[in-house]
């Protein structure tokens, strides 16, 4: 009879798994299930867990990015006030009215006197000659936008995953230079290291420039390093109570020695103390002590940049949700891109257009004149973590498999040509595994043909 039960249950396990397999179906071509595992990948890798650069490396990166990025800025170099011609730009930059006509979900197309309600929300009226800059902490993952409204408004074809006001997010702990405030005082437009755009003026504490500089300069520190993690729940500070930290932020360390033995009722053995910014009732900064459970995906430092860590890293991100403009409590693809290299202490331009442009980094270019045996020979030359450019798209390289690049990147459309000289258009819409050389970018164009650089951080 344990006989007889030894070969059921061996029986069911083989079954169970065989199942699991035949039930794996995708309309991605190659795709197999295993390569959705981040071991898959590791396992090829020579080399794997190599130091590619060191923190103090990649700091010396970052100065040269901000050196070589117009669009980076560091904001503690900003000047004390902008003038009235200065602010009056940055604005009209950010929340200008598009030339092409926006609509709203239901299908109705944003008319005149709707922009003229958005462009007075912008309070161009209230600008001084002078203004002084103010700096501010986020306090809770917000969106930065186009204009200072929630309103959600489209291009022409009201693909509704895409909304033309939504720029970015902005993270918990980041700084931000304050630059004025809208017309309803909801919002504020501020600058962060890499864009400008509106925010939620509740989800920004103002505090004194060395208070702001102090606290994101502060060691020891902790790098949130899982794709969403969470704050212990607090029932005595509602605003820092299972609060979502997104990947790559950094957070100044504490010990029991500085907070003692009960930090909010809880004892903090089993968790990690870290200081929090906090928005009082006046919107001023004030600073916290609070617990992240040590069960939550952290890092003490920066993550020790090894191939390993990046491919670890990006699939931490699978099956997410993608969000244009990290709508959707999520990311699109650059945004995917720069959380994981802001695990290792990498910051980026924010656009694909910028980075992919952009001179930082190790960078192979390919135009008009360039072949596809010359893309192919560079990408078979690349190594596992490289990025790959196309128009208004990034990814990251995975590796070969039998002979067929993949790729894992944050994207919107699934598009490929069929046997039967038709195009297949599907949807992805998340964080997934691909081959390159099946698909297109876009209807008129194969990934391979839109390919245009490829650049290394190493």
């Amino acid at each position: 009879m344990r006989k007889l039960l030894l070969l059921l249950c061996c029986w069911c396990s083989a079954t169970v798994a065989a199942v699991a397999e035949e039930q794996f179906s995708t309309d991605v071509p190659l795709l197999r299930q295993e390569q959705l595992n981040s071991t898959f990948w590791q396992t090829k890798l020579t080399g794997a867990d190599k130091l590619l650069l060191s923190t103090e490396q990649i700091a010396g990166r970052n100065q040269q990015t901000f050196n070589q990025q117009s669009e980076m800025r560091l904001l503690q170099n900003l000047p004390a006030h902008y003038s009235k011609a200065e602010l009056t730009a940055i604005l009209q930059a950010v929340s200008s009215v598009p030339e092409t006509p926006r609509f709203y979900a239901d299908g109705r197309e944003v008319t005149p006197k709707q922009w003229q309600g958005y462009t007075a929300l912008l309070a161009q009226k209230q600008i001084k000659p002078k203004t002084a800059i103010q700096f501010g902490l986020v306090v809770k993952r917000t969106a930065l936008r186009a204009f200072p409204t929630d309103d959600r408004v489209f291009n022409a074809q009201l693909n509704t995953d895409l909304d033309r006001f939504a720029e970015t997010a902005l993270f918990v702990a980041d700084a931000v230079a304050v630059l004025h405030q809208s017309q309803d005082k909801q919002w504020l437009l501020v600058h962060s290291f890499n864009y400008t755009g509106w925010v939620r003026a509740a989800d920004i504490a103002v505090g004194s420039k060395e208070q702001v500089f102090a606290y994101t300069a502060k060691a020891p520190f902790i790098v949130t390093t899982g794709a969403k993690v969470r704050t212990a729940y607090n029932p005595e500070i509602s605003a820092i109570s299972e609060l979502q930290l997104d990947m790559g932020i950094r957070l100044p360390q504490l010990s029991a020695a500085d907070t003692g033995f009960k930090v909010h009722g809880q004892n903090p053995a089993a968790s990690y103390i870290v200081q929090l910014p906090l928005r009082r009732a006046d919107g001023s900064l004030a600073f916290t002590a609070a617990l992240i459970p040590r069960s939550e995906d952290l890092h003490q430092g920066y993550l020790p940049f090894t191939a390993s860590n990046v491919v670890a890293q990006a699939f931490k991100f699978l099956g997410e949700r993608y969000g244009w403009g990290h709508d959707y409590n999520g990311r699109d693809c650059t945004g995917f891109i720069s959380e994981i290299f802001r695990s290792f202490g990498f910051l980026m331009p924010r656009n694909s257009g910028q980075q992919g442009n952009g001179t930082y980094g190790s960078n192979i270019r390919f135009d008009s004149q360039s072949s596809k045996d010359d893309k192919l020979t560079a990408i078979q030359q690349a190594q596992v973590g490289d990025l790959l450019y196309f128009p208004g798209h990034v990814s990251l390289y995975l590796g070969m498999v039998d002979e067929q690049p993949f790729m894992i990147h944050d994207v919107n459309t699934l598009v490929y040509p069929t046997t039967d000289s038709g195009l297949y258009v599907g949807t992805l819409n998340g964080v997934v595994v691909t081959p390159l050389l099946p698909l297109n970018a876009n209807p008129e164009q194969s990934y391979l043909d839109a390919l245009y650089a490829i650049k290394s951080l190493r």
